[in-house]
């Protein structure tokens, strides 16, 4: 048994609060409020000059920074950043407005070799990447908190749980890209960097008395290393409510309809939501309209959707209508790897038992390490594994083949044995065939 298992067997280290265990025993006290940060809400910093003043302090400060960016996501096109908050030891706290200095790259090469901390790490990255600020090493504290066991691992839940204090998070869905920004939500922005490196250490503490801390950083290196994410194919497939359209002439009125409200939201800089709902471009996908005043009638294209614009969205519809069959799309989307698991029992029977011996293999080996599931191995990884297993199965075999998935040194120890026994294990007898009936005399 490794460390990291003894100390996930031992039912005095574990807590159902979300804090680390209480080695002194006590009741735990009341959270505490915190309502403002150490040394006051900063200004925003809007130029050039106040950027350069904001690098040289956090270039000089020591240990980790924290780092955290706030969106505008359901209000503005894209993921952009419109707010940066940072927070360092011996530079304080700094909110940056990345629309007045849109390149923060002098401050990514400031902190260049620093380790980031940051909550949610993949939420933040992509938006931090488009300003110039790439880090090279970094902590996530919700993932962390995965891999100590924590139930609940939003920021305001581990502050409170980890460290005893009350975050106000009401403003974490508001329009972010408002000017001026209003002073309680800059003190709300300075506050989620305010107890940032705190947490980080006191959960590096907690993962290293589970044995876990190599594994994390295990963790960290692959975000940190990790590239920016390919485009996905065929956005327009992901609309909410697609399980309704099965003809091809609807799909392609669904993809005229979502590229067009795409490039008129790109062009306002709104959410795509705001210019047309999923709902109505499903919708019409399944009414396939011949006309204006019959789109005018359907759920989502009512009163307050202008002459203009419903012409705009008829001519979608009818280009749809137009295309030649070969131009349609195809029902579904070419898969990459296995069939769905729901397919596994027709397709392949023995595959659908290995499958369904290594999910109840690493479910419990997860339990017994005290983390979720996904976090020991993506399901992705299992399913692969057990669709195409290696022709020798062993544990040098199975080890090449989760390597070979992306799976981090930590994982490939942990899981390899479970997977090699559920690989091997006898496939379950067959069902009895049912009896014949008996000839009617």
């Amino acid at each position: 048994m490794t460390d990291a298992q003894d100390t996930a067997a031992d039912s005095t280290l574990r807590t159902t609060g979300g804090a680390p265990p209480d080695d002194s025993g006590s009741a735990a006290e009341a959270p505490i409020p915190l309502l403002e940060p150490r040394e006051g809400i900063p200004p925003v910093v809007t130029d050039e000059d106040a950027l350069a003043r904001v690098i040289a302090a956090f270039a000089a400060g020591s240990g980790p920074v924290a780092v955290d960016a706030e969106r505008a996501s359901g209000y503005r096109y894209g993921q952009r950043a419109y707010l940066v908050q940072l927070r360092r030891e011996g530079a304080g706290t700094a909110l940056i407005d990345p629309v007045a200095c849109p390149d923060l790259s002098g401050l990514g090469a400031a902190l260049s070799g620093t380790e980031w901390v940051l909550h949610a790490a993949t939420q933040d990255l992509p938006c931090l990447r488009e300003i110039g600020m790439v880090p090279t090493r970094l902590f996530d504290t919700e993932l962390a908190g995965r891999l100590a066991g924590f139930p609940r691992v939003g920021l305001g839940a581990m502050v409170e749980g980890v460290l005893g204090f009350v975050l106000e998070k009401g403003h974490s869905a508001v329009d972010w890209s408002t000017r001026p920004l209003p002073e309680p939500w800059l003190r709300y922005a300075a506050l989620d960097v305010e107890l940032l490196v705190d947490l980080r250490d006191a959960l590096e503490k907690e993962l290293d008395r589970q044995g876990k801390l190599e594994w994390a950083r295990q963790e960290f290196d692959a975000i940190a290393a990790a590239p920016p994410a390919e485009p996905r194919k065929d956005p327009w497939r992901r609309t909410s409510g697609m399980h309704k359209v099965r003809r091809r002439r609807q799909l392609a009125v669904v993809r005229e309809l979502w590229e067009t409200r795409d490039r008129v939201a790109q062009r306002r800089d709104v959410s795509p939501g705001k210019v047309l709902s999923d709902a109505a471009i499903v919708e019409a996908a399944l009414a396939v309209p011949a006309t204006v005043h019959v789109l005018a009638g359907l759920n989502g294209f009512g009163h307050r959707v202008g002459r203009r614009q419903l012409e705009q969205w008829q001519a979608a519809v009818d280009r749809a209508k137009a295309l030649p069959d070969a131009a349609l799309p195809q029902p579904g989307q070419p898969v990459a790897g296995p069939p769905p698991p729901r397919a596994w029992a027709d397709k392949d029977p023995v595959a659908a038992a290995r499958l369904s011996a290594a999910r109840a293999a690493v479910s419990a080996l997860a339990e017994q390490l005290g983390m979720p599931q996904e976090n020991l191995m993506t399901p992705d990884t299992v399913r692969r594994v057990c669709w195409e297993p290696p022709r020798v199965v062993d544990a040098e075999s199975v080890s090449a083949a989760l390597t070979g998935y992306g799976a981090r040194p930590w994982q490939v120890e942990q899981v390899t044995p479970v997977l090699v026994a559920a690989l091997t294990a006898p496939a379950p007898p067959a069902a009895p065939a049912p009896p014949e009936p008996e000839p009617e005399a």
